[in-house]
């Protein structure tokens, strides 16, 4: 073969290679532009009824309004949301089956379990914020404290006989409370239910002092005046009831606590693909019927980029770490 031959063949080897190069990247664009190609699993690793479910299905149904996204609601409760959780972990990552990540799973579960069945950081491609929901600090009328600042003081002329009651150990309830303990410096004893309902009637009946209760479980019973709003526990005034104040504005500086929400898929799960649900889920939380129906149950609509969501939950580990150390809880 002489040398213009070879020079040919040359040029012939790499155009051909360039034209393999092209087309395999027009396929991987032309593959995320089709994202979704089937139906979206939206897994909430708790029972049907509760808040992840609520917002779940108002993001499902507004998904496929606004973008044509089918998207089918997996209700796999227990283990405290890990056992739906580590079904998503193991799934394909390719966008087609979520989670809706709370702060129990994803913040609170590495320091209140010895072993979890999945790495809440290494098999999750964190997608976007969702919401958050302030707790609302409530007493019973029979408590002689109508602010934080009264409250701190009570509980410190006794020591050990002020109650609160929380939905369950370890949960967001709870470790609210235990941070209001940390915080405050005050010793009060936790009064621990199997949900909220049983735990908001024993409030309302007087055998508990006071909670950092859910929003929509509270409410109901401070307009009745069956319980008395003390404060909100989020670093912000609550758009669910913005006259009351925080717990920072009104006695304990530097004092927030939220339930937040957002949406992850499994670690490796295509950039294109979570950038593309990014933007989904931003346009459906921008709508103004959605931030309405997520303030009627007590939840502030949120977007936020992935890196964002990932710094979030990262701080929150470190926070909540330190609380559940100091107050020495265990998971049962």
């Amino acid at each position: 073969m002489n040398r213009f031959s070879h020079m040919r063949e040359s040029r012939m080897h790499v155009a051909t290679c360039f034209a393999l190069l092209v087309c395999a990247l027009a396929g991987g664009a032309a593959a995320a532009q089709q994202y979704p190609s089937r139906p979206i699993r939206l897994v909430v690793p708790f029972a049907p009824g509760g808040s992840a479910d609520f917002v779940a299905r108002l993001l499902a149904s507004r998904l496929f309004d606004t973008s044509g996204f089918q998207v089918i609601v997996d209700n796999r409760g227990g283990g405290s949301g890990m056992i739906g959780n580590e079904l998503v972990a193991r799934s394909a990552p390719d966008g087609h089956t979520i989670t809706i990540g709370t702060l129990g799973p994803f913040a609170v579960n590495q320091s209140l379990f010895a072993k979890m069945p999945y790495d809440p950081v290494r098999d999750f491609a964190p997608v976007s914020l969702t919401g958050a929901a302030s707790h609302i600090l409530v007493a019973h009328p029979s408590v002689p404290a109508k602010s934080v600042k009264e409250m701190i003081a009570l509980a410190r002329t006794r020591p050990g006989q002020l109650t609160f009651a929380s939905s369950g150990i370890g949960n967001a309830t709870h470790l609210t409370g235990e941070l209001f303990k940390y915080l405050a410096k005050v010793d009060m004893v936790h009064v621990p239910y199997k949900g909220g309902g049983p735990a908001m009637a024993d409030l309302v009946g007087g055998q508990v002092a006071f909670s950092f209760a859910s929003m929509p479980s509270a409410l109901p019973h401070v307009r009745s005046g069956r319980l008395r709003a003390i404060a909100v526990s989020s670093g912000k005034r609550s758009p669910a009831i913005p006259e009351l104040q925080t717990v920072a504005e009104s006695g304990l500086p530097g004092f927030a606590s939220e339930d937040w929400q957002g949406i992850l898929a499994p670690a490796k799960t295509p950039a294109e693909t979570v950038v593309r649900l990014n933007a989904e889920l931003q346009r459906v939380l921008a709508l103004s019927d959605v931030k309405e129906k997520l303030i009627t149950a007590g939840f502030e609509a949120r977007t936020s980029t992935p890196d964002a969501f990932a710094e979030l939950m990262e701080a929150e580990r470190v926070k909540w770490a330190r609380v559940v150390a100091e107050a020495k809880i265990r998971a049962e």
